[in-house]
């Protein structure tokens, strides 16, 4: 795992050996149970250290990941960024929701293989486990690499933050349309968008450009929302 270390190194992220043993023994899962199920359409070492594994811990770089914060990933997928951010402080208390139950085995067995502790994997909807009791109003820090929209994302996932924590949602290039589309979405469930940090990451002469937006839960959420599904669906915030 050189090549991670020195993007890391390069981005002043700093991987213990230990850490950057476990990311290889991560990497070999994610490979072999792709064969099995749908986890990432990237699977070659270079494009895995910079595309997956690198890009989920730009997050550190907000500083909010220094000591032992409630963190949960909706929409997890492979673990993305949930497993990353724990191997980089394994302090964190993560808590990881996925819709499909073969993802959720398969990030059970990550947990088992990588000895990791305070960390667990749920099967759900978030529209549903937001409403739930332990869950609602419950975390420091909420993350998202899920491909949705900001105004939909933002439903799913404010219910979730304890009055005062933060939502970090990453995006690309098209960012301020999506903050622009949300805008009603951010007044209705009291929160708003503090600050963006903008990243490029290269890669063969191919520059791609990730920003985090760091968005603050300032009042508790309405029992309104998250609404179901259905609901959602008809019309998005």
């Amino acid at each position: 795992m050189d090549n991670l270390k020195t993007l890391t190194q390069k981005e002043d992220i700093i991987l213990s050996d230990e850490a950057l043993e476990k990311f290889e023994t991560y990497r070999k899962l994610i490979v072999e149970w792709n064969e099995k199920i749908n986890l990432t359409a990237i699977t070659d070492e270079e494009s895995m250290n910079i595309k997956h594994f690198l890009d989920c811990l730009l997050l550190t770089k907000t500083g909010f990941f220094e000591d032992d914060k409630k963190v949960l990933d909706v929409g997890t997928g492979a673990g993305f960024p949930a497993i990353p951010l724990k191997l980089y402080n394994e302090k964190l208390n993560v808590t990881m929701l996925d819709s499909l139950n073969k993802r959720i085995k398969f990030l059970n067995i990550v947990i088992g293989d990588l000895n990791l502790k305070n960390i667990s994997a749920i099967h759900g909807r978030a529209e549903e486990v937001g409403r739930q009791e332990g869950y609602r109003e419950n975390f420091d820090i909420v993350s998202s690499r899920a491909v949705a929209s900001l105004s939909l994302l933002l439903e799913f996932t404010i219910p979730f933050l304890k009055v005062g924590g933060l939502f970090l949602a990453m995006k690309g290039p098209s960012y301020l349309e999506e903050v622009e589309n949300s805008k009603n979405a951010l007044k209705k469930l009291n929160c708003k968008l503090e600050k963006v940090l903008n990243f490029k990451i290269s890669q063969n002469g191919e520059t791609s450009e990730r920003n985090i937006l760091i968005i603050r839960k300032i009042e508790k959420t309405s029992e309104k929302f998250p609404r179901n599904m259905g609901q959602i669906k008809k019309k998005t915030l």
